[in-house]
């Protein structure tokens, strides 16, 4: 939620003027303790001497000692967070403008009622809260409301959080370093930090709260929430998936809610070198394999980052690529233009399944098929996909490449054995514990060989194995792909193998230099299209020189 407050005009609303939710991130504390009264009282209060972060993308290259450390980021709207580490369960307290009280907010919505005529037209969140404004700063004018001068913005941010936000749920949506954000029924709020792992948050919530809450966002989404339809899934608009489980009947402690949270801007293949998920060199490894056509899963256990780790690759594609993408729920994100984005239908009207869109994609010519999550029977159709030439990606739960063939070759996949090795990669990926913190990493990439009937196992070479005491993914130096599909595709014969290696580490250092110094997908996606237009030697030769005019003409 943004809005701008402008200063009246007559009866209409200058738009010149910049809200302070709006302006510009505080770029040091104390910046931020002088532009923001409610923060000084709040760091004065609790005594603390917080390490401030304008950007939390710094926290990942310095991890030492985040947990004995106080924390406080801004994440727009004029909200805060402190982070403190450590105890039980770690601390995630939520800083924002103080709320007016009940009397003042129930008195403007009633001015708001009787100001607000049939010919007052406004159709999207953005409009109505320019009404709103302009209605609210008429009031202030003419004394029907008396409101300070200094809390005026406050009261509107409360205000409109709650008529046309999420309630208290927009603090957490604001923050676009949570993964997940839960009430397990009455009492406190509980995030899933990106970093910092499970926090608990200072905001509490009553059984009747909750309640109110999620029918209220359930109307606003024309879903019907009643304890005959106790169990709501909804996509809010910024991605992010909502489910609701209602009533004490079936959730012992209060209606409970778990919002799974998605980044505005997909988490790029530069971050996640940055974060050290994985290694330069196996990014390039990727992105020269996906040029020529590969099947590959990711697979991990849950909330290992498969999806996030998939969405970062397949930014990777060539820019002409046609991708069809099938899920139940969409979290795929591409800047493809030739995208075709399907997902399921399975609770109203006649069932459209993973397996019916897959089967219609195999008509559709696709470059590549992006299967969100392969479970069930689709599993089947998929690798029908890969054995008539369509490269198809994935994640799936397994921890290793033995659960891995033993899921795809039994029930309900049953996917035959001799078929297997239409895979060309199969990527491991899990949370581990460094020190005290939780990161994921990518533990080893396999390069799928085939089936043995006389051993009944999948062969295979690890072509890059994480090495824990360095906390590095390793290369073992060689690839069966690389060499047996980059080459032909090329035209190039094996005395050009010295070639393939020496683009595999110049890739790598185009990628290791986006991670360092412009790791954001946009950037990453402009090198993607630079590369293939112009070639590999040649951009890198640019970055070499600091011509960057592709990324450059952006700032």
């Amino acid at each position: 939620m943004r809005f701008i407050l402008g200063k009246l005009r007559g009866n209409r609303l200058d738009a010149t003027y910049i809200s302070p939710f709006d302006y510009r991130t505080p770029k040091t504390l104390d910046e931020a303790l002088q532009n923001y009264p409610y923060l000084k009282e709040y760091v004065e209060a609790n005594g603390i001497k917080p390490t401030y972060m304008a950007d939390l993308n710094d926290l990942a290259l310095n991890t030492s000692n985040i947990n004995s450390t106080d924390v406080i980021y801004p994440v727009g709207l004029g909200i805060f967070i402190h982070v403190k580490p450590g105890g039980e369960i770690g601390k995630y307290n939520i800083i924002e403008p103080r709320r007016p009280s009940q009397h003042l907010l129930d008195k403007f919505e009633d001015i708001l009622a009787k100001e607000i005529g049939d010919e007052v037209s406004a159709e999207t969140i953005k409009e109505r809260e320019k009404v709103i404004v302009e209605i609210f700063m008429k009031a202030v004018s003419s004394g029907k409301l008396k409101i300070p001068e200094g809390e005026r913005e406050n009261f509107l941010y409360h205000f409109i959080r709650e008529k046309l936000g999420h309630g208290i749920v927009d603090c957490f949506l604001a923050d676009p370093w949570l993964e997940d954000i839960s009430v397990p029924g009455a009492g406190k709020i509980f995030v899933v930090h990106k970093f910092f792992g499970t926090l608990e948050s200072n905001l509490e919530v009553s059984k009747e709260e909750v309640d109110m809450l999620l029918r209220s966002i359930a109307e606003r989404y024309g879903k019907i929430l009643s304890y005959m339809h106790p169990i709501l899934d909804i996509h809010l608009p910024d991605g992010s998936r909502f489910n609701i489980v209602f009533g004490e009947d079936i959730s012992l402690r209060g209606s409970n809610f778990t919002i799974r949270k998605f980044p505005k801007e997909p988490i790029s293949v530069a971050h996640l070198i940055k974060w050290r998920t994985l290694s330069d060199i196996m990014a390039a490894y990727m992105w020269m394999l996906l040029e020529v056509g590969v099947s590959f899963f990711i697979c991990g256990e849950t909330a290992s980052g498969k999806t996030t780790s998939l969405n970062a690759l397949v930014g990777l594609i060539r820019p002409d690529s046609k991708i069809i993408s099938i899920e139940e729920t969409p979290e795929v994100n591409l800047p493809h233009r030739n995208w075709v984005r399907e997902i399921t239908r399975l609770h109203s009207g006649s069932k459209v399944t993973m397996f019916d869109l897959l089967k219609a994609a195999l008509r559709q010519r696709p470059d590549y098929i992006i299967v969100g999550e392969i479970r069930g029977e689709e599993g089947h159709v998929a690798f029908q996909a890969i054995e008539t030439g369509h490269p198809v990606i994935s994640t799936m739960h397994a921890g290793d490449i033995e659960t891995l063939f033993q899921r795809l070759t039994s029930p309900p996949i049953n996917v035959p054995k001799t078929h297997i090795n239409g895979l060309n990669i199969a990527i491991f990926q899990n949370r581990i514990k460094r020190g005290t913190k939780l990161v994921r990493r990518v533990l080893s990439v396999n390069e799928i060989i085939g089936y043995d009937p006389e051993e009944n196992s999948l062969n295979y070479l690890p072509v890059f194995v994480y090495d824990a005491d360095k906390d590095e993914l390793r290369f073992t130096g060689s690839s069966i792909l690389l060499e047996a599909k980059v080459l032909p595709y090329r035209g190039w014969g094996t005395d050009k193998i010295p070639k393939l290696y020496e683009e595999l580490r110049v890739r790598a250092e185009i990628l290791k230099f986006l991670s360092e110094n412009y790791p954001s997908f946009r950037d990453v996606w402009k090198t993607v299209i630079e590369v293939e237009n112009r070639g590999v030697e040649s951009v890198y030769k640019d970055i070499k020189g600091g011509v960057l005019s592709w990324l450059r003409d952006q700032e």
